[in-house]
Parts: C-alpha cells; sequence; structure tokens
C-alpha cells in the first residue's frame, strides 16, 4: 500500500500544472486584439452588352411627302397699309378689330396737317399762274419761241409740285378694298407709320382656305397643283384635299408667312397676302371653323403599293454601297447587298436583295 500511494502522488500536481495552462492560454488569448470582421463585398457582375435591334422586312404603301404649316384664311383678305416714305405719325384710326366695314370706308388716317396747308397756298398760286399763262399767250407774238416755251415749262413744274403735293395728302387716307370684317388692327392713334408697315388687315370671312408655307424651297420645287395633300386642322381632325394653288414665285423669303403671328400696338407688320402662301382645295370643309385655326399640311407627291420597306435605322451604307444584315433561320448574320427605291424620314424602299418576311438588325 505504502508503495502504490508513492507512485500515485505526483499525479495532482500535473494536473494542477495542466489546469493552469489552460487557464493561462485562455487568458493570453483574450489579451490580443480582436481581429477585424472580413468586409463583405457585392458581386460586381459585367454590364450586358445591349442586343441591336431587329425588323422584319414588310410590304406596306409607301408614300413621299412635303410638309408645311399654316392656318386657315380668307380667300380674299388683305393688309392695308400707306406707301408714303416719310415717316409720319398716325392721325386717327376708325376701326378697331372685329368691325365691319364697306368698300371704301376710312380705316385710318396719317396726320399731313402742313402738307394741306401748303396744298391750299400752291392751289391759290397756280390759279394766279394760269392768269398769267393766259396772259403770255396772248402776247405770243411779241416773244420768241424759246421765251414762249420756258413760259409753258415754268408753269408745268408748278401745276405737278401742286399734283405731287395733292397725291402725298390723298395718300394719307387709308381705305377698305373691299367689304369685310377687320380681322386685326396692329397700330393706335400716335404711332409713326413707316411706308407698307400694316396697318391693319381686312378679310370677307364667308369663304375660308387652308393657306401654308413650304419652307424648303427645294420641296416647293416637287409641288404641283392637283396633287393629293392630307390636312390636320387643329380641332378638328385630318381632311383629304387638293393643291389649289402656288405661291407666287416673286415672294421672298421674308414675305412668305410674313403675316403669321403678328402683333397689335405699333408692332411693324410686313404687307401680306393671300398669293404668298400654297392653297388647299379641301375635298369636304369642316363647319364651325374661324380663320387663324393653325393647320399642317402634308402634300404626297409620289405613292407605291406594295412596296418592300425596311426602316431607315436598317439600312447600312459605305463608299456608295448599300446594304443591311441580314438573319437567317438559325440565328447567323451576314451582309447582303441591296438596291434602293423612294426614301422617307422613316423607312426604305427595297428594289432589290430582300423579300417580305427576313429579318435584319438595326445599326
Amino acid at each position: 500500500m505504502e508503495h502504490f500511494w508513492q507512485v500515485r502522488r505526483p499525479a495532482r500536481p500535473v494536473m494542477i500544472l495542466c489546469a493552469a495552462a489552460v487557464l493561462l492560454t485562455a487568458n493570453g488569448c483574450s489579451l490580443l486584439p480582436k481581429e477585424e470582421m472580413e468586409e463583405t463585398l457585392p458581386t460586381v457582375n459585367p454590364p450586358k452588352l445591349s442586343k441591336k435591334p431587329e425588323y422584319t422586312v414588310k410590304t406596306d404603301t409607301l408614300e413621299t411627302k412635303v410638309r408645311g404649316s399654316g392656318r386657315l384664311m380668307a380667300t380674299k383678305e388683305e393688309d392695308l397699309y400707306f406707301t408714303d416714305d416719310t415717316n409720319k405719325r398716325l392721325k386717327e384710326i376708325y376701326v378697331k378689330t372685329g368691325d365691319t366695314v364697306e368698300q371704301g370706308q376710312m380705316i385710318a388716317e396719317l396726320d399731313v396737317s402742313d402738307q394741306e396747308t401748303q396744298l391750299k397756298q400752291k392751289r391759290l398760286q397756280l390759279r394766279k399762274d394760269e392768269l398769267q399763262m393766259i396772259e403770255t399767250l396772248r402776247k405770243a407774238d411779241e416773244m420768241s419761241a424759246e421765251q414762249l416755251e420756258q413760259a409753258k415749262i415754268d408753269f408745268e413744274l408748278k401745276r405737278e409740285d401742286m399734283l405731287k403735293l395733292e397725291d402725298t395728302v390723298t395718300k394719307a387716307k387709308l381705305k377698305a378694298p373691299f367689304s369685310g370684317t377687320v380681322v386685326s388692327v396692329y397700330m393706335k392713334k400716335g404711332d409713326t407709320v413707316k411706308a407698307y408697315d400694316a396697318v391693319a388687315v381686312v378679310a370677307d370671312l364667308n369663304q375660308l382656305t387652308v393657306a401654308a408655307s413650304i419652307n424648303n424651297q427645294d420641296d416647293l420645287k416637287k409641288i404641283a397643283v392637283g396633287m393629293e395633300t392630307i390636312v390636320d386642322i387643329n380641332g378638328s381632325g385630318q381632311h383629304k384635299g387638293k393643291v389649289l394653288q402656288l405661291p407666287n414665285p416673286k415672294q421672298t423669303a421674308n414675305s412668305q408667312g410674313g403675316g403669321f403671328g403678328s402683333g397689335p400696338n405699333g408692332q411693324q407688320n410686313q404687307p401680306d397676302s393671300i398669293d404668298n402662301y400654297l392653297l388647299v382645295q379641301l375635298n369636304e370643309f369642316p363647319q364651325g371653323l374661324n380663320r387663324g385655326t393653325p393647320l399642317s399640311v402634308s402634300v404626297i407627291l409620289s405613292r407605291k403599293e406594295n412596296a418592300v420597306m425596311i426602316p431607315n435605322a436598317a439600312l447600312r451604307s459605305y463608299s456608295g454601297r448599300n446594304y443591311v444584315q441580314l438573319i437567317d433561320d438559325k440565328g447567323n448574320k451576314r451582309e447582303v447587298d441591296v438596291e434602293i427605291g423612294q426614301q422617307t424620314p422613316t423607312d426604305v424602299e427595297i428594289v432589290k436583295g430582300l423579300t417580305p418576311g427576313q429579318k435584319v438588325v438595326g445599326r
């Protein structure tokens, strides 16, 4: 027994030592700095390449059009203006917008008080000169031919001077050229008036027509009287018609459409005329429309039924070559040369190289 105790006695210190080591290890770990948590990064997916659009070759009616904008105008309307080159003030304006006027009725008058006074004096002076001329002719036998001719010339010059002043005074009165309605008044009493500044507009509202401006002169040259049109009138929808009249070829770029958007109260406006516009006769004129209603006009230059077409975005061109990327039944792409015909802002006709139902790739 004694021997057994001596053999097992050292086991206790060993166990204590092991326990202490474990404790030291645990305490030592707690004294070390804590490692930071590993940051979780989001998964970044590479961007997908956008797939180019695909289009199906189709057949449709292809129309080549020229477009313009305008408004409803009276078939008989006119800008009224003075033609005197000298700046004068407006003495009086006798009408307002909406007034009905008769032919010859006074519309406005310039202040020519000084000229009227001069005219009275010149008329009196001319009467004296006439009496003097009569006396001169009585004594013609006592005068040389040169003296008599000089007397006649002097008298004619004085008479022409008076007639010129009479014309100035007459032109200072602006009158209605026909019976109608005052649809616009641009000036007021006291305004300074220049030659050909529009003062007012008179129109016969019993008959309206479609008037449009084609800004591109090259497009305008393609239009002929009788061509079909589609007119989109604000608030009234689309209406079919035909070209009735082309603009006056003598018009300038500034005069075309000069009356559109004109304003009152002294705003200077160049003379406008319905002759400056492309006129369209509608197949059936809608009721209840007013002069000035805005509209757009499409003139159909050509039309082709059952044309093979693709969008412009599918046509590719390089060094005079026209081609498309064709997709076959297996999804493979290959280049195919094509021959093109008419072209619109959105579509192009394919005369040769494609058949309806095939698929092409857009750019």
